[in-house]
């Protein structure tokens, strides 16, 4: 189900934002990257209900990107973002027209985009509504790494078909996954000899703590900062 949290601090939205450049196909998707497209390693980035155009998530790919990762945060809500003011699409109805399922499938096409164009190694981190997408393509051995950050939907069947290394970063307050389930998904990883996992929960942050922070929050920049250095270390580690 979704919550309240997923929607807490709404971005100002912002086309023009970040360092890279916004891209009309990749994929099929319209797609904000950034870093050298000489690289051999991409890391997607998937985003929450607010899409690929939130100021902060934008920073994130900066940041990433920094280290010597291309990478790509595609727009998987075809220009459709979830508006809060919008009543006459509240946050259920506005989900089922924008599914993880189509994500994940739209996600594949543009990993082969990006393999089709040299990239040899790809690693998907995703926040809330995009770890689920993250998710699915750690099921599907499609990538080399990933990293889950608040996530939303995803479930202790999903992490037990989990293939590739994962880190789960957690909230120490959220609805969609407390405290209680990322433990679970810890005992699950931890029985699984073969897959690498770091598992994190924050305190003193909520759901959406790690890409909807306020920026003059100095506190909530420092544990938003936290999970994204632990997310590229992650990242160098395992795609390569």
């Amino acid at each position: 189900m979704a919550s309240s949290q997923c929607c807490a601090n709404p971005p100002t939205l912002s086309p023009g934002s970040g360092q890279g450049c916004v891209v009309d196909d990749l994929g099929g998707l319209k797609a904000y990257t950034a870093g050298s497209p000489d690289s051999k390693i991409a890391i997607i980035l998937a985003s929450d209900v607010y899409g690929f155009e939130a100021p902060n998530l934008r920073k994130i790919a900066d940041k990433i990107a920094g280290s010597g990762f291309f990478v790509v945060v595609p727009d998987f809500f075809y220009g459709e973002p979830y508006a809060p003011n919008n009543a006459e699409r509240p946050l259920p109805i506005w989900i089922q027209s924008h599914t993880t399922a189509k994500g994940f499938e739209d996600a594949k096409s543009v990993i082969a985009a990006l393999k089709s164009k040299g990239i040899s190694a790809v690693g998907a981190a995703g926040f809330c509504w995009g770890a689920k997408v993250a998710v699915e393509l750690a099921k599907a051995d499609e990538i080399q790494a990933a990293v889950l950050l608040h996530p939303s939907f995803v479930s202790v069947d999903d992490i037990k078909e989990v293939k590739c290394p994962i880190a789960i970063l957690g909230a120490e307050s959220d609805h969609l996954s407390p405290p209680q389930l990322v433990k679970q998904f810890e005992q699950i990883l931890s029985a699984k000899k073969r897959v690498s996992y770091f598992v994190k929960i924050f305190p003193g942050v909520a759901h959406g703590w790690s890409v909807r922070y306020k920026t003059d929050d100095a506190s909530a920049v420092r544990s938003a900062e936290e999970a994204h250095q632990d997310t590229l270390d992650w990242f160098a580690k395992h795609v390569r």
